[in-house]
């Protein structure tokens, strides 16, 4: 999967959890719960559904490198990337 697919498929689970937010309106930098005002239990089903989706482990210990939309991006391509070669 490209950087690109990844991304589609973090804005479309994140419209799934958080269908009230405008995904362009997202600071890239700023931490998800507080720019889609989703709790805990809906950060941990996004991560769930992400992993699902790439068949990729989500430890909780990298939980603070998913914080962001940039963070969780690049860790699904760096995890996405790991598993295909």
């Amino acid at each position: 999967m490209t950087k690109d697919d990844i991304e589609k498929l973090v804005r479309g689970e994140l419209a799934r959890i958080a269908p009230d937010i405008d995904p362009d309106a997202i600071d890239r930098d700023g931490d998800l719960r507080e720019e889609c005002d989703i709790d805990s239990l809906d950060f941990l089903n996004l991560v769930t559904a992400l992993g699902k989706a790439l068949s990729m482990p989500m430890p909780e210990a990298d939980y603070p490198a998913m914080r962001s939309l940039n963070g969780l991006v690049a860790y699904l391509s760096r995890g996405s990337a790991a598993s295909a070669g």
